[in-house]
């Protein structure tokens, strides 16, 4: 690590993602950013998503501006740079050859869990919104340019056994692992997105990796739809992470 990683880790929505990115926000060494093509995905999709005017009037949306701050220097003189993102903010048919340079991984959940989830905030849910289809076009991008599978980590492993499973990713980002990514200051944090408001409340009162409880609830007809399309995709993903 001697000129320093710019790690980008993609997700789905729900994924625990903002903990992830809580986990290395913690660390010393580390600058985080939440979810900096988001602005640009709203403009371009006009998806209803709460608070959509107000990200759109206070981050960055131009794509291009975007990916040469992603792709430039680490924040702060930091050793590591950890991009949160968010793979269904990718457009279809985007050029994503900027990520060539980037330390890519892969969060994914059930994605029973991620739709109980993801319905209590918004109603614009299909597929896509699960962000599996996109994941699985990035995921072939980088395997193809680096010649090999990257690191795929799964939500559930993680709050099973956060200290193994998060060594295990950073042994293979090329970082040391650290304690200080296991627990963290309960509340918000310097590193959230102004729409935090609308969707972190929950992570907001952790300080720390929550062992899993199976969320409650049923699915109605569309999103056990979604729920029949999702699930074989979810597995191939599940068949090729690290696990602790």
């Amino acid at each position: 690590m001697s000129d320093g990683v710019s790690i980008a880790m993609w997700s789905g929505p729900r994924n625990i993602s903002t903990a992830m990115m809580y986990a290395f926000d913690n660390r010393e060494d580390c600058h985080a950013t939440d979810e900096p093509l988001y602005a640009n995905f709203l403009q371009s999709t006009s998806t209803p998503h709460p608070g959509a005017q107000e990200v759109m009037e206070n981050h960055e949306a131009d794509i291009g501006v975007v990916i040469s701050h992603l792709t430039g220097p680490i924040p702060r003189g930091m050793p590591i740079w950890y991009q949160k993102h968010m793979c269904h903010h990718v457009m279809d048919g985007a050029n994503i050859s900027w990520i060539n340079g980037l330390a890519n991984c892969f969060l994914i959940r059930n994605p029973r869990e991620v739709l109980l989830s993801l319905s209590k905030i918004t109603d614009s849910i299909d597929l896509r919104a699960t962000g599996l289809p996109q994941q699985i076009r990035i995921i072939d991008h980088v395997s193809m340019v680096s010649g090999r599978t990257p690191p795929i980590v799964d939500s559930a492993d993680i709050l099973e056994n956060p200290g193994a499973v998060l060594t295990k990713l950073c042994e293979s980002l090329g970082v040391p692992f650290s304690e200080q990514m296991l627990s963290w200051d309960p509340g918000p944090r310097k590193c959230d997105g102004i729409w935090a408001k609308y969707w972190y409340d929950s992570v907001r009162l952790t300080s720390g990796f929550v062992p899993p409880r199976p969320r409650q609830g049923e699915l109605g007809t569309h999103l056990s739809e979604v729920l029949e399309e999702a699930m074989p995709i979810y597995q191939e993903l599940w068949e090729m992470r690290l696990s602790a």
